[in-house]
């Protein structure tokens, strides 16, 4: 059985006692006049122990998480989504009968809806002065111990359930999470995109490279790819005639788990016909300007142990000089295969050798610049080789109008200039089938539908795509991405258990 402990087993006795009683510990059709919050709003000018306002009762319900037993009266506290208040009933308040079932089987963790007025007590503290309680649920969990709350990590992840019950901040998180999504569908509505939906399962995994997670169409007979990215979809989009639109959903990627990776995970994504990936850079600073208002946060931000600072222009950098200038990189070694692998193998990094130029490059950059990209920075015009789905320069053939922003070491956001040439494309998506038979898992597939679309023209016009799992984490100042994921992916308890086995 689940609920096999002691302390479990006397709590479901109780709530069978209850019944006995003609008490049900899960009643439904009941109704709360207003929440906690509401209730010290109406009720603040209560200044002094002498004013009762007892002809003004209302209904409030919350999660009892505190019960003081004081012979014939009781004090408690009750917590709903807004806040928490002190209860006080007495055997006269609300009988001697209640009284006594309530002293023995009303518990801390379970829910009720008490009926009263407003008072003062004689230490100070605003409470309501309970006439009547009904055990809305009986709690047959015990909750953690209040003064300790939930520190196992791994317990708050997997029952983030309870990790809510015990700290109001992971509530508040995640509501300033949804607020930010929230501003940042605003800020796109507002600039005149429009927000559109695409399929969730691919018949082929492309817009971007990474593992894709494989399920079966049992109607259909054929393997789905839970989608990796929306980019080629949403750009079929853009060929339609639409001009300016954006999607913001989940992506999965069959790739590990770390500080600031999840398999499943939310980003948004616009494509923007008639611009470039310069106004897509405007556009991200103006996003942040707006955002660090909207959620009233200072200019210069604490993230961990750095500071960001956002009061001034974001920087820019083209990628090979930020391997010079920032990774301290030899100029000579940057363009020679040979010299990067011997380099790489010297620091004790690992590289395929069978790797083109662009992407040990990018061994390079991931090694031994992205940790040091604090401040907001745009790292620019990326070897084309690693940008399949970009267009490239016009004077540097072999590089990608491309950008990435780098803020407190991490990526967050991913642009550039379309590749709307469908020869091109072809050519690239060939390139990529070569790639991924060299050893890159990651490479792109060939998506023959997606060059016919642009067969039919597509406008110049940029894209981006922003990680809103980091991004929160940045704003709200947390060091893992399980930290803004209500409930993140975590490794099977069985498989944990064998770790810590191992471990002995």
């Amino acid at each position: 059985m689940i609920f096999d402990n002691q302390l479990e087993i006397q709590r479901i006795e109780k709530a069978d006692e209850l019944r006995n009683l003609g008490i049900n510990p899960y009643p439904h059709f009941l109704k709360k006049d207003m929440s906690i919050k509401e209730f010290r709003d109406k009720f603040e000018d209560i200044k002094n122990s002498e004013i009762k306002k007892s002809d003004e009762e209302v209904m409030i319900a919350g999660r009892l998480m505190l019960k003081r037993v004081a012979g014939k009266s009781t004090f408690g506290n009750i917590e709903d989504e807004s806040g928490n208040i002190q209860i006080y009933y007495s055997r006269d308040s609300i009988g001697e009968e209640n009284y006594t079932n309530f002293k023995k089987n009303l518990e801390v963790g379970d829910i009720v809806l008490v009926k009263g007025y407003a008072f003062i007590t004689k230490t100070g503290e605003f409470s309501i002065h309970v006439s009547k309680i009904t055990l809305a649920t009986k709690s047959i969990s015990p909750l953690p111990e209040k003064f300790h709350g939930l520190t196992d990590k791994e317990i708050r992840y997997r029952q983030r359930y309870l990790d809510m019950i015990m700290d109001k901040n992971v509530r508040d998180d995640f509501k300033k999470r949804s607020i930010i999504i929230s501003e940042i569908r605003n800020f796109f509505e507002e600039r005149g995109f429009l927000e559109v939906e695409t399929p969730m399962m691919h018949p082929i995994p492309g817009g971007a490279n990474a593992k894709p997670f494989i399920t079966h169409h049992n109607a259909l007979n054929v393997d789905r790819y839970l989608r990796i990215a929306p980019e080629l979809y949403l750009k079929r989009l853009i060929v339609g005639g639409m001009e300016a639109i954006f999607e913001i959903n989940r992506n999965f990627r069959n790739e590990g788990m770390d500080l600031t990776h999840n398999p499943e995970f939310t980003s948004i994504e616009f494509y923007w016909a008639w611009h470039d990936y310069n106004d897509a850079m405007d556009l991200t600073e103006e996003l942040f300007k707006v955002l660090l208002e909207k959620l009233n946060l200072p200019k210069i931000l604490t993230y961990g142990e750095n500071e960001i600072d956002f009061s001034k222009p974001f920087t820019k950098i083209k990628y090979k000089d930020a391997l010079i200038k920032i990774g301290n990189i030899d100029e000579k070694i940057i363009n020679d295969k040979n010299k990067i692998l011997e380099k790489l193998k010297n620091d004790g990094f690992e590289a395929n050798q069978n790797l083109d130029l662009g992407h040990l490059q990018a061994e390079l950059f991931d090694n031994y610049v992205e940790s040091k990209l604090i401040n907001p920075t745009f790292i620019v015009d990326f070897p084309l080789s690693i940008s399949p789905l970009s267009r490239k320069s016009d004077e540097h053939p072999n590089i990608a109008e491309r950008f990435e922003l780098f803020i407190a070491g991490k990526e967050l956001a991913n642009a550039f200039n379309e590749l709307n040439d469908p020869l091109d494309q072809y050519e690239r998506f060939k390139n990529q089938i070569d790639a991924k038979n060299a050893g890159n898992d990651e490479a792109h597939e060939m998506d023959e539908d997606f060059i016919k679309a642009l067969g039919y023209a597509m406008p110049p016009t940029v894209g981006w795509g922003l990680g809103i799992d980091r991004l929160v984490m940045l704003l709200l100042d947390k060091e893992s991405i399980k930290d803004v994921i209500l409930f993140p992916a975590m490794k099977p308890i069985k498989n944990l258990e064998q770790d810590k086995d191992k471990e002995k």
